[in-house]
């Protein structure tokens, strides 16, 4: 029996259509003076933290924690500013999907693990009425290294729930190869969604245990029984 549920956000649960992407941008540009900051980089299933240490690197600034915070403050101030002017939307069938696992009889816990830093997680999720299904969640700020986001998910699942949450009780929901990678790191069931960037046939050839198009194709009560 699945007893905890993790979502992605981006591509996932819901798309920004960019709003993301452009407050990185804006961040940089209005906080460090750079210009086209992303061109280089490829968000897909990475964290917020890792993806800044990249822009650090590739413009010589120094990955000290005060810049890291400079940035981090500017980009939250941006990604609140742009995501109500943004048309984007929760993914096809994310809501009743939720909703779904609220009604189940002995439901499982809903968290979120996601590269997102928490802030800007709850600020994007808030803007489409998501934040409160989940009870828990691994962020971009907690570690660096998504895998490591799965087994800090497991361990606040376990102290929610009152004992250790192994592997095979864990659902990982995801857009991204990466998504894939880190629920197989701790053992866990994979649900992979095809609403992000990657195709079906993609998501199949990095083996998840599911894959669909989007959110609408599944009983999410089958797949925690």
């Amino acid at each position: 029996m699945i007893r905890l549920v993790l979502f992605d956000i981006d591509g996932t649960l819901i798309r920004t259509r960019g709003a993301g992407t452009q407050a990185f941008e804006r961040a940089f540009a209005s906080e460090f003076k750079i210009s086209g900051a992303t061109e280089k980089l490829s968000f897909a299933g990475r964290t917020d933290t890792s993806l800044v240490r990249e822009c650090f690197r590739n413009h010589g600034i120094k990955p000290t924690p005060k810049n890291f915070r400079r940035f981090f403050e500017n980009y939250v101030f941006w990604l609140d500013q742009l995501l109500n002017g943004s048309n984007g939307a929760p993914c096809p069938g994310v809501v009743q999907c939720l909703r779904d696992v609220e009604r189940m009889a002995s439901p499982p816990l809903l968290g979120l693990l996601t590269g997102n830093i928490r802030l800007g997680a709850e600020i994007k999720l808030q803007h489409y009425g998501l934040w409160n299904f989940f009870r828990l969640g691994a962020f971009g700020d907690d570690h660096e290294n998504r895998n490591e986001l799965a087994k800090i998910a497991q361990g606040r699942a376990r102290r929610l729930l009152g004992g250790a949450v192994p592997g095979e009780q864990v659902l990982v929901v995801g857009d991204t190869p990466l998504d894939i990678e880190c629920g197989r790191s701790i053992g866990a069931k994979v649900l992979a969604v095809a609403t992000g960037g990657y195709p079906k046939a993609e998501l199949s050839a990095h083996r998840p245990t599911w894959v669909v198009e989007n959110l609408t194709r599944i009983q999410i009560e089958e797949l925690c029984a």
